[in-house]
């Protein structure tokens, strides 16, 4: 084995070679056709992948610049938005609102649990001058999925716009925007779509750009009427510098995607997640997330009684060369959380679940050897 760290953790993911390969390209002039032609496909495949109609736009950013731009284009000071709260990621959009002048009314979810769509419905009559309702799809930060179907079909009786977080559920769970009503959506490179990190997309349908026509938004990089400006023109560009290297890791990453399949590579996450949550049923493991809101990209565990993060995570990482993450704000040493997404698979999961198993042990724990391995081999033959 050589010393090439393993990654376990909800993004960023192991990068395919064929990606890496693509970003060695030689640089071309980004107004030049050549970059347009490529700059058009891979937009055209980031709507296939997010199952619209509509356009898509590539920003050279991590996720959280697509999150900027949703909130900042639509929000004017003393606007209403819903921010729905279940994790780090709810909270940064609610944080979003703040930032840009809206009046965020907060539906909170304790974390770990999913949102009752009857209770977005409530609050959005409660407040149905709100411009907008934020959702995160796959709360990464409590490994627990958002019913975002179920909440876009309410959404669809109100005016009120419905933005969503896609970052860590976007070519690993279902996400279709146009089906699922979902006016502004947005996704990262890094995670299920299995690029580097640095990028992001979005996509607004039509209810969306006649809000943000109207908004005169504060915001100069992240304008959104600049990207559409830009990307309308033959052949498409960008407003500003994008990073070419990146725009190539995308087209080569959502063409992989495309490739096997967008329903197979969902059915594939489904797969890895229950073989996790199985694998760590077996070694004695108990799941954070409530049964039912289980996220199908990544699986948080409760930190064992008698062992640290430091002792679990540290020993994983130092001595196995796997690298897990652990929890965020107050789950910080709490839980530990398992990525499996991207093209993550049996191959990975049989590897980390070994080596967690020979930790657990160091640290006192029994149970029956193989158990964990024997598990996900279980599940992957039950869905082969």
């Amino acid at each position: 084995m050589d010393d090439t760290t393993l990654l376990m953790i909800p993004g960023p993911t192991t990068v395919p070679k064929r990606v890496l390969d693509a970003m060695s390209q030689p640089i071309i002039n980004h107004r030049g056709a050549e970059y347009g032609e490529v700059l058009g496909e891979t937009t055209a495949m980031m709507s296939e992948v997010f199952q619209t109609d509509n356009d898509s736009y590539l920003l050279t950013g991590s996720g959280t610049s697509a999150m900027e731009a949703a909130v900042a284009n639509i929000v004017e000071k003393g606007d209403k938005i819903i921010n729905i709260v279940s994790g780090k990621f709810g909270e940064r959009l609610q944080q979003l609102t703040e930032v840009f002048g809206g009046e965020s009314i907060e539906l909170t979810v304790p974390w770990g649990q999913a949102v009752d769509p009857a209770e977005v419905k409530r609050v959005v009559e409660e407040n149905d001058d709100a411009k907008a309702v934020t959702l995160v799809h796959n709360e990464s930060s409590t490994a627990v999925v958002n019913p975002i179907k179920e909440v876009g079909n309410i959404m669809k009786d109100y005016d009120t716009l419905f933005v969503v977080d896609t970052v860590s559920s976007l070519a690993g769970d279902n996400v279709k925007v146009d089906d699922f009503g979902l006016d502004i959506c947005l996704t990262g490179s890094q995670k299920c779509i299995a690029a580097p990190p640095g990028m992001a997309a979005i996509t607004i349908g039509d209810d969306a750009w006649n809000v943000i026509d109207n908004v005169d938004s504060p915001t100069y990089y992240l304008d959104l009427k600049k990207m559409k400006k830009s990307g309308d023109k033959v052949p498409p560009q960008t407003p500003y510098t994008p990073n070419v290297s990146m725009t190539y890791a995308m087209n080569e990453a959502l063409s992989m995607v495309l490739e096997e399949g967008l329903d197979a590579r969902i059915k594939r996450h489904h797969t890895g997640a229950e073989a996790t949550r199985e694998a760590a049923k077996a070694l004695g493991l108990e799941l954070f997330a409530r049964e039912g809101d289980y996220s199908n990209t990544l699986t948080a565990i409760k930190m064992p009684e008698g062992v640290t993060d430091d002792q679990l995570r540290g020993t994983m990482r130092n001595k196995y060369n796997i690298e897990l993450a652990g929890g965020q704000d107050h789950l910080k040493g709490n839980i530990f959380r398992i990525g499996h997404m991207g093209i993550t698979g049996l191959p990975e999961l049989a590897a980390t679940f070994t080596c967690l198993e020979m930790t657990l042990k160091e640290f006192g724990f029994d149970f029956d050897a193989g158990a964990g391995v024997a598990a996900l081999e279980d599940v992957y033959l039950k869905n082969a």
